[in-house]
This record gives structure tokens, C-alpha cells and sequence, in this order.
């Protein structure tokens, strides 16, 4: 398990140094951490990512990406991920192939994370955001929840996410 977001409880709008470390705890809300260490794991064996999603109302989506991998230190940690199916809609796609950022390591200078209060993979800005902030379901604010635009929005934040990688 790479990320989890069930309750609250863990802030995920942290710096660089925190998302490389790690953070929250394994059987609660966390951040898998060392994107060092997520690169080593996904370069040396095929993987596909799985993304369950859940809202207030107790639907279920899920996502699955065919192969997915994180690039190297020097690539800034790109994402790489293969075909989608699933029943929650694509909305990871449009971050392929963009460097992990966060408010205080933005590659792209556009203020994705300051703006959408999370660290991700941001493209201009996003249709997903996992590591938005925790906001129980609808909010008034713009993309700051932990959204995925294909399955409740950009004004609805989920209530559980959880991205596996899987070996294949």
C-alpha cells in the first residue's frame, strides 16, 4: 500500500522532506514515503496500481492501471502508468508522465500545490488529487479535497482512498 486516506487524521499538505520520509501510520491514514526507495521497488519488477475510492454515501469505485512505475531522483520521481479500467473513471491519466511536487518542490512553477493544498503529480493542474486536503464530502473551495474528478468531482472530497501497488 503506497497511500491510504480514511479519516482525517493525517495532514498530507507537507513538504518535500515529509513526503520522502514517509508519514502517518500503516494501519491508519499514511504516505508510503521514500520515493527513493517506491522508485527501487517499481524498477526492478512489473506493477500495477490499483485505486479504490469511497464516498460519504458509501459507493465504491475502483481504478486499476496496467503497469506503473516511478521514475528515478534525477526524473524527480515521474509517474509512468499504463491502460486504465475500472469503474472510476480515468482520472490519472492526465498526470502521466509529471514529476511529484509539493508546495515547497514545485518542478512546474505553477503553484498546483499551494493552490490545491496537497503534493502530487500535478499537470496543469489536476483531475485527481489524493493528497488534498480531508474536507468530508462536498465543499464550496476548488479541487482542494481529495478529489477524483471522474468518479464525485472537483467539489466532493472522498471519504476512504487507497492506491496499491500490485506485482504482476
Amino acid at each position: 500500500v503506497i497511500q491510504r486516506r480514511m479519516d482525517g487524521s493525517e495532514n498530507f499538505y507537507r513538504n518535500w522532506s515529509d513526503y520522502q520520509h514517509g508519514f502517518g501510520d500503516t494501519c491508519g491514514e499514511f504516505w508510503i514515503g521514500r520515493n527513493d526507495n517506491l522508485y527501487r521497488l517499481t524498477s526492478t519488477s512489473k506493477y500495477q496500481l490499483l485505486i479504490v475510492l469511497e464516498d460519504f454515501d458509501g459507493n465504491l469505485a475502483c481504478a486499476v492501471y496496467d503497469s506503473f512505475s516511478v521514475g528515478p531522483p534525477s526524473s524527480d520521481y515521474t509517474l509512468k502508468i499504463g491502460n486504465y479500467r475500472g469503474t472510476a473513471g480515468d482520472s490519472l491519466k492526465y498526470h502521466n508522465n509529471m514529476v511529484f511536487s509539493t508546495y515547497d518542490h514545485d518542478f512546474k512553477r505553477v503553484t498546483c500545490p499551494a493552490l490545491y493544498k496537497g503534493a502530487w503529480w500535478y499537470n496543469s493542474c489536476h483531475e485527481s488529487n489524493l493528497n488534498g486536503r480531508y474536507l468530508h464530502g462536498n465543499h464550496t473551495t476548488y479541487a482542494d479535497g481529495v478529489n477524483w474528478l471522474a468518479f464525485r468531482g472537483h467539489h466532493y472530497s472522498l471519504k476512504f482512498t487507497e492506491m496499491r501497488a500490485e506485482m504482476i
